[in-house]
């Protein structure tokens, strides 16, 4: 391997120093040919070592049983959650076709988005403006059989992401008149009806709501603020004291498949859900409420760029990857962020919005799981005195590449500028997952895209993935475009968690986005005592405090209560044919978007 490895190096140098054109081609032809034999190999490694612990394991079956119990400590995540970890390499999402992956069947009138499909070197999604990557609907959506586990055994599904079980979101069309019935704990049944407006959530009055909002918005900031307090070399520690699981995890996979049916051991959880790292796109909500302030559209434009830039560091702050909580059907996260420079003495709230305990100078999200089969989130932002908003979805699929774990971000956004009538609609990268058996890392990998039809300013992203060898991390480059321009007038390249900078065509050269100086705003939840269940926080509350606290087993515990807790209400809504309605956003051709937007509440107010 070492010799593999030199060798590859020795190519580079022979590549810059040879001149026949012929003899460069053979070159690079026996630089490939030694890369994959690299890939070979290194899999090779993996197999060999996972042969051996299964070895192990069944000369002390006994032993190994007691410490990783199958059944209660692994966990498997859904599509939706980007669980991430491999080795260093080049290895990126293979080419995915409009017809999306047949074991995930979709309603045909479910929304895709863009598809990212991969193209070239870096395989990179690019928008389907015709929205035709749907499957067809499943013919029939049964519960699997109950299966009697061994104590020895691991369970092929796990207990949140069986497709089968949770049918939810296709079994039935949307109705607005059909209440909901939820099991609690206790395994009683109650009733949960929409409010008129399809906003059911629980809104105090403006003196809790203040208070509830101040510091990390949880009394036990410390325990449930998780991400931003996280001990990495600690969760790096956890990874290596469990290498034995990740081993025989990889023996559960092959090349290509999608992870949905792979099970995961509880100590890989983020302490947090989904639905709330999808808030770190608002870190810097000062650059996003700053897109509206510019006077030129060309400018408005850099601006998205910008702050569509400073969006993805915040979101993997940490050095060490895991996975967050795989968002339960139904379930709400809301927040909110005070604006640097915003008085405290402009207190006027905001009461229609998302969030309408906060001033209208104050920037809001909430965010929902819209559907859990195929799992898609949905999530909506505001500020209602810069009049700007922004709506999204995204739908992720991750798969086993053999040394890597991609994840496919299916989706799409919008800024919307209202005062200029401007929409800005932008896609996603790819994530990618490095290191499985030493410390997990992340890197983003694809090229996106930022469109303003209104203007025709456009910008084109790419997140370059390491090169197997040599090469820089987390690099981007951009360009962006004017109306009927081939030629950009502004190139950027940097690193998406660093300093990026700008190349204007006047031949100005500037620091575009700085990502260690720009200072992360936290975002503020409220208490737990004032959430509902429903919400994140509230929902996976007893798996955060016991992760934070190490304790493994009492979290593994607590997120199967909360599992079975969403089984019996799956199929309490078979039995009586209640039909699942979203509780804060609907279908509208191939988005979601929120049912009350800022666009549509001050469209009202003027007639």
């Amino acid at each position: 391997m070492a010799f593999l490895l030199a060798a590859c190096g020795l190519f580079d140098d022979k590549l810059q120093n040879c001149k026949d054109d012929e003899q460069r081609k053979k070159i690079e032809t026996l630089k490939e040919t030694t890369n994959s034999m690299v890939e070979s190999i290194k899999h090779c490694i993996v197999l060999l070592q996972i042969a051996k612990d299964q070895s192990n394991a069944e000369m002390h079956a006994d032993g190994l049983i007691s410490t990783i119990n199958p059944v209660d400590a692994i966990y498997q995540p859904s599509p939706l959650e980007p669980v991430i970890s491999t080795m260093p390499s080049q290895t990126v999402l293979p080419p995915e076709p409009a017809q999306l992956c047949k074991s995930e069947q979709r309603p045909s009138s479910l929304p895709v988005g863009p598809v990212l499909a991969a193209l070239g070197h870096h395989q990179t999604p690019t928008p389907n403006s015709t929205g035709s990557g749907h499957s067809p609907p499943s013919s029939s959506l049964t519960s699997p059989s109950h299966v009697n586990l061994s104590p020895n055994t691991v369970p092929e599904f796990s207990y949140s992401s069986s497709e089968d079980e949770f049918y939810d979101a296709d079994e039935f069309h949307q109705s607005s008149s059909s209440p909901k019935r939820l099991v609690d704990s206790s395994g009683s049944a109650s009733v949960l009806t929409h409010s008129s407006s399809g906003n059911s959530l629980k809104r105090p009055d403006t003196t809790e709501s203040l208070n509830s909002s101040m510091s990390n918005g949880t009394s036990d900031a410390d325990l449930f603020d998780s991400h931003d307090d996280r001990d990495d070399d600690a969760e790096a520690g956890s990874v290596e004291e469990h290498k034995s699981v990740i081993m025989h995890l990889l023996s559960q996979v092959r090349l290509g498949m999608d992870l949905t049916k792979v099970v995961l051991p509880t100590f890989i959880l983020e302490r947090r859900s989904l639905l709330e790292m999808y808030a770190d796109f608002f870190a810097h909500p000062d650059l996003f409420v700053s897109i509206s302030d510019q006077k030129d559209p060309r400018d408005r434009m850099v601006q998205v760029v910008k702050w569509y830039l400073s969006a993805f560091h915040a979101g993997r702050k940490g050095s060490v990857a895991k996975k967050p909580y795989n968002p339960i059907l139904g379930e709400i996260f809301q927040c909110h962020w005070t604006l640097p420079n915003d008085a405290e003495e402009n207190t006027e709230l905001v009461s229609e919005g998302p969030v309408p305990w906060v001033s209208k100078n104050s920037v809001t999200f909430v965010a929902e799981q819209v559907s859990h089969h195929p799992p898609i989130s949905a999530f909506y932002a505001e500020c209602f005195n810069k009049k700007i908003q922004f709506n999204a979805h995204i739908w992720t699929k991750s798969k086993f590449l053999g040394m890597s774990i991609g994840v496919h971000n299916i989706g799409q956004g919008c800024v919307s500028c209202l005062d200029y009538d401007e929409h800005y609609i932008l896609t996603f990268p790819n994530g990618y997952g490095r290191s499985i058996l030493t410390v997990p890392w992340v890197e983003l990998g694809g090229e996106c895209s930022i469109n303003c039809s209104k203007t025709g300013y456009s910008a084109n992203i790419v997140f370059h993935t390491k090169p197997f060898y040599g090469g820089k991390k987390h690099r981007i480059t951009a360009e962006i475009f004017s109306p009927n321009d081939k030629k950009s007038f502004c190139s950027i390249e940097g690193e998406w968690n660093g300093i990026m900078y700008a190349k204007y065509a006047t031949g100005e050269n500037t620091v575009f986005v700085d990502t260690k100086k720009l200072p992360i705003i936290k975002k503020k939840v409220r208490k737990l005592e004032d959430q509902n269940e429903y919400e994140s926080r509230c929902l996976w509350k007893d798996v955060t405090f016991n992760l934070k606290i190490r304790d493994i087993d009492a979290a593994t515990e607590a997120k199967h209560r909360l599992e079975e807790r969403q089984r019996a209400e799956a199929r309490e809504r078979k039995e009586k044919e209640i039909q699942w309605e979203t509780r804060l956003f609907h279908e509208d051709g191939e988005c979601w978007v929120y049912d009350e937007p800022l666009l549509k509440r001050l469209g009202a107010a003027k007639h």
